[in-house]
This record gives C-alpha cells, structure tokens and sequence, in this order.
C-alpha cells in the first residue's frame, strides 16, 4: 500500500505516534550507551551489583535485550511512518531527546538511589558522578520537553 492509499492519519496522531517512537528509540540509545560504556568497556558497574559477578552479567544480558527489542521496534514503527507519510520529524526528534533524558534520570534516581540495584562507579566519592549523571539527564529531559513544547503544532500548519 502507498502512502497515497493508506488511510488518513490526524496530524494528532501522528505527531503522538511519532513522538512515541523516537522516545522509544531515545531510551534503546541511551541505555545501549550505558551497557556499553560503562558496563562493558570501563566495567564501573552491572545492572545489578548486589549479587554475584554471574548474576551481574546476566542482568546487564537482560538489559541489552530489553534496550533491544526497543531500538528495533523503533526502527520499525520509524520505518512504517515514514512509509506511510505520517513522520512527524520533529516531534520524532523531540521524543528521541526526551527519551535520552528519561532513560538517564530514571537511572541516576530510581536504580541509583531509591533501589540501589548499583551506582555510577565504586569506591569514590559519589557526589560528583551523580551530579554530572543526573545533571545531564536532566539537562537532556528538558531540552527533549522543550522541543515537545516547540514542535505542539507539527502537521497542523502551525509548527
């Protein structure tokens, strides 16, 4: 079926739909970010530090194949859209951004702080890690919310 063929999406819709896919695709990158740079190459922690080493690495298993099957679903959803016309661009990059941000604060307080399933890094002063981890969470989650706020009339004439 040709975009010319598909049913009329709302730009409503579409601007949700494409929003949703690029905070998909934000939190996969992101998260794939984390797994690989500081589980994988500079080893400062696991998914979960309060087991074992076997444990640890079959979370951060977990966490790859969740992060995953999140960036291929995105891809797909992204590919479906743009197939059929109805990518809203902007919006897909204003969730792409806030799902960076999202990923990274969730991160930095729920696992970090309330769960404590591990921290940024061992046996150093934590306070400056996590200022610059939830610092720049959250600098990404308001310039991801600023652009939602930017791109509101996307596909509508206005924006």
């Amino acid at each position: 079926m040709t975009a010319a063929a598909s049913p009329a999406v709302p730009a409503r819709a579409a601007r949700r739909r494409s929003l949703l896919t690029g905070g998909m695709l934000g939190v996969g990158v992101m998260a794939a970010v984390d797994v690989v740079v500081f589980h994988l190459l500079l080893g400062w922690h696991h998914f979960y530090d309060r087991s074992t080493p076997a444990v640890g690495l079959l979370s951060d298993g977990l966490l790859q194949t969740g992060y995953l099957v999140l960036l291929v679903a995105g891809a797909f959803r992204l590919a479906d859209a743009r197939r059929a016309g109805t990518l809203a661009r902007r919006s897909a990059v204003a969730g792409f951004v806030t799902g960076l941000g999202a990923f990274q604060l969730f991160d930095g307080v729920v696992d970090h702080k309330l769960l404590r399933v591990h921290q940024v890094r061992y046996g150093v002063d934590l306070l400056p890690y996590d200022l610059v981890w939830n610092g720049a969470a959250l600098l990404l989650l308001l310039a991801g919310l600023g652009l939602v706020v930017a791109t509101r009339g996307e596909g509508r004439g206005t924006g």
